[in-house]
């Protein structure tokens, strides 16, 4: 897909490829903060 909007419109697809960049680094923080959450929530409920 990347290399299709490459050829299509090379503004938009460098706009978009540093939000995926982003994305792809925060990923695992996001993760993170999700399993934290999920079992802290768990943990005070019992």
């Amino acid at each position: 897909m990347s290399e299709r909007l490459l050829k299509i419109n090379p503004s938009l697809a460098i706009e978009v490829r540093k939000i995926l960049d982003e994305n792809k680094a925060e990923r695992h923080i996001r993760g993170g903060m999700a399993t934290k959450l999920k079992y802290g929530t768990k943990n005070k409920a019992s």
